[in-house]
């Protein structure tokens, strides 16, 4: 059998590592390349895009893709369409895996948008030192926010020419966080409002128990849908038990 994972999360390197256990099953990891030294998964693996729909659904036939798991970022919301349009096509099985969402916990003080640019319009009425940590790649929806201090937490800079705050101190960092950590970095810099997006997970969820111990507002940024009638599964091992159903 031969899988390929479109990953770049822990859990795609999760579930690679379980599939690449039996000897029967073929394992290939796709990363779409957006971070500068991605860590790769045991087993065949390849970074890039691979042409929209048309190529994935060529790629799925070439290679005799007998699973396809989608494994991205909850945010990755392109390449997960064109999943679900590339399976259909090439009548390939498809999973969506999808690590649960955050829950608010007693004590937080959430705003849920559905947009960057939602978030963007949210921030001058809650605070003015924003940690935003939402990615290098939607910089540019808080670009026009000349009235407020961003720390921008990202593992790479935005490319050259970016809209980029104009107010802005960059930090390159990689989870996991610690809550000491969040903790300190709350304080140094003065943070009284935090931007995040659902992303869900243990390694960067301290931010939120720093940020509810503090008694900061938090902007969170909704995920977008899983496309219509595609299973769903939350964790590597529920994925991996699921191939003798497919």
């Amino acid at each position: 059998m031969h899988v390929l994972i479109l990953g770049g999360t822990t859990e795609g390197r999760r579930l690679a590592e379980l599939l690449h256990a039996d000897p029967a099953v073929r394992v290939t990891s796709s990363l779409a390349g957006r971070v500068a030294a991605p860590r790769m998964p045991v087993g065949d693996g390849r970074v890039g895009g691979f042409g929209g729909v048309r190529g994935l659904t060529e790629w799925l036939r070439t290679h005799r893709v007998d699973v396809l798991i989608d494994a991205t970022h909850p945010f990755a919301e392109t390449i997960s369409f064109h999943a679900a349009e590339a399976a259909a096509s090439a009548h390939v099985p498809l999973l969506a895996l999808r690590r649960p969402g955050w829950v608010p916990a007693e004590g937080d003080n959430w705003h849920m948008t559905d947009s960057l640019d939602g978030a963007a319009r949210l921030l001058p009425r809650l605070g003015r030192r924003v940690f935003l940590t939402t990615g290098r790649l939607g910089l540019s929806s808080f670009a026009g926010a000349e009235d407020l201090w961003f720390l921008v937490r990202t593992v790479d800079p935005p490319e050259a020419g970016t809209p980029v705050p104009a107010h802005m101190e960059l930090l390159l960092d990689r989870g996991p966080f610690s809550l000491d950590g969040e903790r300190a970095l709350l304080h140094r810099h003065r943070i009284d409002v935090l931007v995040t997006k659902d992303s869900g997970g243990t390694a960067t969820a301290p931010k939120l128990a720093a940020a509810r111990e503090a008694a900061l507002p938090v902007v969170v940024v909704r995920r977008p849908p899983v496309p219509e009638g595609v299973r769903v599964v939350t964790s590597p091992e529920e994925a991996a038990g699921a191939m003798g159903e497919l």
